[in-house]
């Protein structure tokens, strides 16, 4: 498909959907924001600065999973990271909000407010993963350069295939296989992978 085709449809089906969304999934929006007030009280909402599409850095949106200081305490726990690469992350960290942040962020509904991210054109439904500024310049200007040829999205194939459980080599791999054979059905089967993970996600969680 001609990429001005797919980028102008690209978009048309990521303002469609997100509105889809919001509206027929607010009740979920409204639990989340009302379980994560009553557990850690506010802020509901956590924002970092992440780099997206042509090296641009806006603010991402998602809901609060850990404690306030969450980034302060990055430091004190830098020896238990479990991530290689110039990326941080610890599947039982222990500035998780209890077990509400640790299911949120492994069920991956903390990413929800991303949406707004999506309307405003900073990213889409389907793309790299945008990362936090610190983490972006740490990585190849040739592979940094490929992510940030498109916008950062949601969900992606280093998503669907288990994410942090794979080395940080293999994500950026899949990032670019993403990106070379870039089409609108690759973008529906990954969407539609994501969303049967999570409910799989949360309904093991839940019974």
């Amino acid at each position: 498909m001609n990429s001005s085709y797919y980028r102008i449809i690209k978009r048309g089906f990521d303002i469609i959907f997100s509105l889809g969304v919001i509206v027929f999934g607010w009740p979920v929006f409204l639990i989340i924001a009302i379980i994560v007030g009553f557990t850690d009280g506010f802020p509901l909402l956590f924002k970092q600065k992440r780099v997206g599409k042509n090296a641009k850095v806006f603010t991402i949106y998602k809901f609060r999973t850990m404690v306030r200081n969450a980034e302060n305490l990055k430091k004190k726990y830098l020896k238990l990271n479990e991530a290689d690469g110039p990326v941080f992350k610890i599947t039982n960290d222990p500035r998780f909000i209890n077990g509400v942040g640790k299911f949120l962020a492994q069920s991956g509904l903390d990413e929800l407010p991303n949406i707004f991210n999506v309307l405003l054109g900073e990213m889409s439904w389907v793309g790299p993963r945008p990362l936090p500024v610190a983490e972006a310049k740490k990585i190849s200007p040739k592979i940094r350069k490929i992510r940030e040829s498109v916008l950062p999205g949601i969900t992606s194939l280093w998503v669907i295939n288990g994410a942090h459980q794979l080395g940080f080599k293999k994500w950026m791999q899949l990032d670019q296989q993403y990106i070379q054979n870039i089409t609108l059905a690759q973008d529906l089967r990954i969407i539609l992978k994501t969303g049967l993970k999570c409910l799989e996600l949360v309904s093991t969680r839940c019974l």
